[in-house]
């Protein structure tokens, strides 16, 4: 048996390629939409790719099963509670596909999704009782399980899935050997868990002692508590859990109806229209010099869950990124499905370096910097944009609290007449703020260069939220 997790950071998201050396058969299983590396893979072991698993219609990404359909001839497979407009195999409890020394035991496993499934894999050649490994999705993960409130706005309630979620966990997954591999479909940095460990494997047995929300408690408790102070989950996931069901283009065919090289005036005649302009260059790049009305979400970080927070996608995108990584740029955007991009600003920003008038700046402040602008006799007002669990255990003294993810909702809750200065924990999320801000038409507005990060390591003064008394 050959066994390959793959694992994406900036989407904190694992995919697997199963393969079986004495028949040439391969499954992908969690694929994410840009489909190379699994076939460069199965070319290099002499797989052919048969089979790809979604084991749930995933909200956070797009899946690639309709690439690895139209690219090598996979066949699809989904949970038997599925609902999808292409054609698949559904999966019920107890279920096997075998081909060679593999077998693929499916465990209907619901509560993160109605139709989710566990995967139990066997290596033949060393057992063929004890599975070898689980590929649990969402429905466990290392430290934590997923959540149950994602399919709200589709119909299911939190407290209905949370309750499947329980008994998947009792019924299908607990009862395996505590020696079975836990292999699930995300890491830490995924809005599917609040608790998700930075480990991408782990032990059943060691989940059985660890993992808060596998400890002896009744259904309610569980529900309670996995249902309790989970991260607030952007509005595309609803949009991708939905076209994860549908028949729809692929990245390829997205790409080439995006790649278009775009002249200055035909950006600005976009950008008049209601296009977005996306600089995806790093922050400290995009403030010494952008484009009047760009937003800056930096290919350095989680871009894609940001772009898919702030951006829309009722207007174009047009995309403005270092020479040579336009197509980074548009590919991590179709990982979230967002294939609305009208093409790249050619040659990037020296496009401008004879319009000087449309070059916007932001001022990156350091942090000692930050602190004297602040203690002086008519300051800035400081506006910290990270989440309010971050906020609750450290913050700049007099600062205001306004989520990014909340902050356009908010602008009119800000003065024009005041400078604003940002922060987030380490420069990345301010440069999109600023960005939001300057083109909600603040002209104002400074960031901290090093977020909390530079004013906590230049010993500057930190709030902490009062405890209640015991």
């Amino acid at each position: 048996m050959i066994f390959k997790q793959f694992y994406l950071p900036c989407l904190a998201h694992a995919s697997y390629v199963i393969g079986d050396e004495q028949t040439g058969t391969a499954a992908v299983v969690d694929p994410q939409r840009d489909t190379d590396q699994y076939i460069a893979f199965a070319n290099e072991h002499a797989l052919k790719i048969k089979h790809v698993f979604l084991t749930h219609l995933h909200a956070d990404f797009v899946a690639g099963h309709l690439e690895l359909r139209d690219r090598v001839g996979a066949k699809i497979y989904l949970g038997a509670a599925a609902k999808a407009k292409y054609a698949f195999t559904p999966l019920h409890d107890g279920e096997i596909l075998e081909f060679g020394r593999v077998r693929l035991k499916i465990l209907e496993t619901p509560g993160h999704t109605p139709e989710s499934i566990s995967i139990l894999v066997y290596d033949l050649n060393a057992s063929d009782t004890q599975p070898h490994a689980v590929l649990t999705g969402d429905t466990l993960f290392i430290g934590d399980v997923g959540r149950p409130d994602l399919r709200v706005a589709l119909g299911w309630s939190a407290t209905e899935l949370g309750g499947m979620l329980f008994d998947s966990l009792h019924e299908k997954l607990l009862p395996l050997p505590d020696q079975s591999l836990v292999y699930p479909a995300h890491g830490a940095g995924s809005l599917c868990g609040k608790a998700i460990s930075k480990e991408t494997v782990s032990t059943l047995g060691e989940q059985r002692r660890s993992n808060y929300a596998l400890q002896p408690m009744s259904k309610e408790a569980f529900i309670q508590v996995v249902t309790a102070d989970q991260p607030e989950a952007p509005a595309y996931f609803t949009y991708d859990a939905v076209l994860n069901s549908e028949e729809r283009p692929t990245l390829d065919q997205a790409l080439a109806r995006e790649m278009n090289p775009l002249t200055l005036d035909a950006v600005l005649e976009l950008r008049a229209a209601g296009a977005q302009i996306l600089d995806t260059r790093d922050a400290t790049e995009f403030a010494s010099a952008h484009l009047a009305g760009s937003i800056n979400i930096g290919l350095v970080g989680q871009y894609a869950t940001w772009a898919g927070t702030v951006l829309d996608r009722k207007h174009p995108i047009v995309i403005i990124a270092d020479p040579g990584r336009e197509n980074e740029s548009a590919v991590r955007l179709g990982r979230i499905g967002f294939d609305h991009v009208a093409g790249y600003l050619q040659n990037g920003l020296q496009s401008l370096e004879s319009r000087l008038e449309l070059i916007a700046t932001t001022e990156r402040l350091s942090a000692q910097f930050a602190a004297e602008v602040l203690s002086s006799s008519q300051p800035p007002l400081t506006v910290d944009v990270r989440a309010p669990g971050e906020r609750e255990q450290k913050y700049i003294a007099g600062s205001v609290s306004v989520p990014l993810n909340h902050l356009m909702e908010n602008l009119e809750k800000l003065p024009k007449d005041r400078p604003l200065l940002v922060y987030c924990a380490g420069g990345y999320r301010s440069s999109i703020a600023a960005s939001l801000l300057q083109r909600g038409g603040f002209d104002h507005v400074s960031e901290i260069a090093s977020g909390m990060a530079g004013w906590e390591a230049a010993k500057l003064p930190v709030q902490t939220a009062q405890l209640p008394a015991a």
